[in-house]
């Protein structure tokens, strides 16, 4: 395999230089031959690349037929007479790599500074080869600028580390390089930091994560940049030509080179088939082409998984792989080669480690070998001592070499059961040793039903990583929980966490949540059934067993239960306590909860969802406590609400004769549906309004110093037709996205409407101008009921997505409540609930609650509905023409 230079047999059937000759002898014009021969070479080079052919002879050998398409161009032009300019192929060509419609880097470089003498061929010929339609990046320098250029820039010195001579004298590439020496510029240690540093700089850019919904192939961490980075540092330190000369020299093994080989080769696949498709110099593998190329590649859907997501496993093996080769070889070089023989502080661990300059390292080269428990110590004694730093180059090599030693005997020898389980048990950041040996191929190894789930992507918007690198992200807010400052973000969760008797059982429930998926059937009852086989594997108590059992079966039902049901019915609140049992089952599932949504997608948790949770968490907590025989009733909680909203009113000198007046309107469902707090300030506002014939328009917003909640709109009109589609409209032209609705009706036919609302960050809502602007905003559109048709065909376009959900909708009947629950899982677009409520009005359907819920980029939103006269929808015949109208004017619209 070639690192700068390539050797690519002269292929005559590729581009044959003579015939081309003799056809630009016969010609008018070259513009036309050299066009054709550009076409055809890439014709040909296609054919083979559908055909199978090896992709490395493909990339080089495009390189290649550039080089004798370049040279007759040369040979096209009268250059003045002497050797003092060369035309060099620079940077990605320079190495003899070409993808399709990769830039063809162009340096045309001159002996003296003086280009006078040339300037009018040179203006020329880069014109010509535009016309020629090659896209190319091209520089005219003189030996001094080149010096100059490249002591200043290290891109620039990079890009001409790679140079081959296509025209022109040889000796003054020969003399530039001579002027570019290690011992002239950029020595190999200045130069290998900020290339470094550039690194650094680039992976932060993708969040130091190859797990991107939509990579970049060249950019992302374990792309291809990641490779050339390990090209770069050999050029100017070895001086190597071939990856093979970097074993030798001892930079890398045979194995190492076996897997930069294999994921170079399948990168370039992929980037190939990318520009073939669109045409274009493109590296970002959006989901289009990721369906496209999975097919090209021969991947094929399974009942188990999509052929995209076997596909898109396969890169992520590929990448990891390259992104832990390029962090070891990087940490090895620097360690090993820029700072070897340097004094630093070595502090013994035990016979087996030490610490040195603040990293573990092996003691000896056989002590995995020797005690292969010493693959799980390691991560054991990290845990144990916070001041280590990481794991010095050298023993991550031993680690990867090693790891083979972890089979069947291995999992079942007692002695690594209890090293596992006192990491997890060790109080120390357990998180981020299972991240490294998840990195370093421990963890996969040793729990080889986690090492299935590397890789795997599911395709959609809502999970944006791979199971792996969910569950190790999930590991990772749990254990941010338990520092100081998530006091202030995760309040709840903080509080939480630290009174978990056993911490050693969430670390378990969250290594296991995902772990079923990709594997057909309920990942939840999978990950159940086989995270009992890992605690009883490792010595947990029946009960123990039992609970991270639950949990994992569970993981997902807290959050269905905030998101998707009333938690103001007290039958929602008394069957939920009745699942989990008991509080500290209820405190294990909550802190699980709020790290799996924040760990699959960072734009899924914010105020909203946090008080949802929150909410359901207290109401749940005083069901047990009250006992789960003795559930409150729905009059208890009724009279309980009444009782203290009066308390609040009367403190702040309210009429009660007023306020017993207004509430006689307004039925039980309406005190289920409120706190206290919420039905002072709704009756407040009420009686302030008086008799206006405007609509009443309250908001409200959290506090600053709360970090959980949204905006509440409460809405006091005339009950009229199509009132929440209207509402629906003007809120989303405002750019607001709701998030909960609570529908009532008086007995005199006054709605009291609420919805809580987030700006299109996700965000409540506090700034007192905007609160204005929207209150304004409703009272001018909500003011004539002859306007809501209008006002519901107004949309304001949002992006939409990428992706297409087929309408669902779900029917269910509530009976405790009397009344039907309609589940409607739809792609997200703008004015959605505004369709969805016109389709209410024409069917004749009273809404009286809606949980909204957007997931990526789709819509789960529940909505408790009956008919006009108050009833639950039973008709079989009425509910598939409900569904069959939403279905189709939401797909239509989608």
């Amino acid at each position: 395999m070639l690192l700068h230079h390539y050797r690519f047999a002269p292929d005559e059937s590729l581009f044959d230089s003579d015939a081309f000759r003799a056809e630009l002898a016969g010609s008018r014009s070259p513009i036309a031959p050299f066009k054709a021969a550009l076409r055809e070479i890439q014709a040909r080079l296609d054919g083979r690349f559908r055909n199978g052919a090896d992709i490395r002879d493909l990339i080089h050998g495009r390189a290649w037929c550039l080089d004798r398409l370049l040279a007759v161009a040369w040979e096209q032009h009268e250059w003045p007479a002497g050797e003092g300019l060369a035309l060099l192929a620079v940077g990605g060509y320079g190495r003899g790599e070409l993808h399709p419609h990769s830039d063809v880097d162009l340096l045309l470089l001159l002996e003296k500074d003086d280009d006078a003498p040339y300037r009018e061929t040179l203006t020329a010929f880069v014109t010509f080869l535009w016309d020629i339609g090659l896209e190319i990046g091209h520089s005219v320098r003189s030996l001094s600028d080149c010096e100059r250029e490249a002591k200043a820039d290290v891109t620039v010195i990079t890009n001409l580390l790679e140079s081959r001579t296509i025209a022109g004298p040889e000796r003054l590439r020969e003399a530039m390089k001579a002027r570019l020496a290690p011992d002239r510029l950029w020595p190999a240690d200045r130069f290998f930091e900020a290339k470094w540093q550039e690194q650094i700089s680039r992976h932060h850019r993708f969040n130091n994560s190859e797990y991107h919904l939509e990579p970049n192939l060249k950019s992302s961490p374990g792309g291809l940049r990641d490779i050339q980075m390990i090209g770069w540092v050999a050029k100017r330190h070895f001086g190597s030509q071939r990856y093979e000369d970097l074993v030798a020299n001892g930079f890398m093994n045979d194995a190492e080179l076996r897997i930069l080989s294999q994921g170079q080769a399948f990168l370039w696949q992929v980037r190939y088939a990318l520009h073939m498709l669109t045409g274009r110099a493109e590296d970002r593998l959006q989901f289009d082409h990721q369906r496209t190329i999975a097919e090209l590649f021969g991947f094929r859907d399974t009942p188990e998984r999509l052929a995209v997501e076997q596909f898109m496993k396969r890169y992520y093996r590929h990448v990891t792989a390259l992104a832990g080769l390029n962090d070891m070889l990087l940490q090895h070089f620097d360690e090993a080669i820029l700072h070897a023989g340097e004094e630093l502080e070595t502090t013994p661990l035990n016979d087996r480690f030490e610490i040195r300059g603040g990293y573990i390292q092996a003691r000896s080269r056989t002590v995995f070998r020797d005690r292969p428990a010493a693959l799980l110590e390691l991560f054991l004694l990290m845990a144990e001592h916070p001041e280590i730093e990481g794991v010095r180059a050298d023993t991550i090599r031993l680690i990867r070499d090693h790891r083979h030693l972890i089979d069947d005997l291995y999992r079942d020898d007692v002695r690594h059961q209890s090293l596992f389980m006192a990491l997890l048990r060790s109080g120390g950041n357990v998180a981020r040793q299972l991240r490294r040996m998840n990195r370093y191929g421990v963890l996969g190894k040793y729990l080889p039903e986690f090492g299935r789930a590397v890789g795997l992507m599911q395709h959609d918007l809502f999970h944006i990583y791979t199971v792996d690198a969910h569950t190790l992200r999930l590991l990772k807010f749990i254990h941010g929980f338990r520092k100081p400052e998530a006091r202030e973000t995760f309040p709840v969760a903080a509080n939480v966490v630290h009174q978990l008797p056993k911490l050693e059982l969430l670390w378990i429930a969250g290594l296991y949540h995902d772990i079923g998926k990709g594997r057909g059937g309920d990942h939840s009852l999978l990950g159940a059934r086989d995270v009992e086989v890992f605690a009883e594997r490792h010595g947990l108590s029946t009960r123990d067993t039992r609970l991270v059992s639950w949990l994992v079966e569970h993981h997902l039902t807290m959050s269905m239960v905030a998101q998707k049901r009333d938690t103001t019915d007290p039958d929602v609140i008394a069957d939920f306590a009745r699942l989990v049992g008991d509080e500290t089952r209820l405190d294990y599932l909550y802190v699980l909860t709020v790290a799996d949504i924040n760990a699959t997608n960072p734009t899924l948790w914010n105020g909203w969802r946090a008080s949802l949770l929150r909410q359901l968490h207290a109401e749940t907590k005083r069901a047990l406590r009250r006992g789960l025989e003795n559930p409150l009733e729905r009059n208890d909680w009724v009279n309980e609400t009444r009782d203290e909203a009066l308390s609040l009113l009367a403190a702040v000198g309210g009429d009660m004769a007023s306020v017993q007046r207004l509430w006689e309107s307004l039925g039980e469902e309406y005190f289920l549906q409120y706190a206290p707090s919420e039905i002072a300030w709704q009756t407040q506002g009420i009686l302030a309004h008086g008799g206006s014939s405007l609509p009443l328009i309250l908001i409200s917003a959290p506090a600053e110093d709360m970090a959980e909640g949204g905006t509440k709109v409460f809405i006091h009109t005339r009950s009229v037709d199509d009132l929440f589609a209207a509402t629906a409209a003007a809120l989303d032209q405002l750019g607001l996205s709701i998030h909960d609705a609570r529908i009532a009706t008086s007995s005199n036919d006054w709605t009291l409407n609420t919805f809580i609302v987030l700006d299109d960050q996700g965000q409540a809502i506090r700034d007192p101008a905007r609160i204005e602007e929207i209150q304004a905003h409703l009272v001018e559109e909500l003011d004539d009921p002859d306007d809501y048709p209008e006002i519901v065909t107004r949309h304001t376009p949002r992006q939409l997505r990428h992706f297409r959900v087929p309408t669902e909708v779900i029917i269910e009947q509530d009976p405790a409540n009397e009344r039907t629950l309609l589940e409607l899982i739809a792609p997200d677009r703008p004015g959605l609930l505004a369709r969805v409520g016109r389709i209410f009005m024409e069917q004749d359907i009273a809404l009286s609650a809606a949980k909204i819920a957007t997931l990526g980029e789709k819509v789960e939103d529940v909505f408790f509905i009956t008919d006009k006269a108050g009833r639950p929808l039973t008709d079989p015949e009425r509910q598939a023409r409900l569904r069959k109208r939403l279905v189709e004017v939401l797909d239509v619209s989608g």
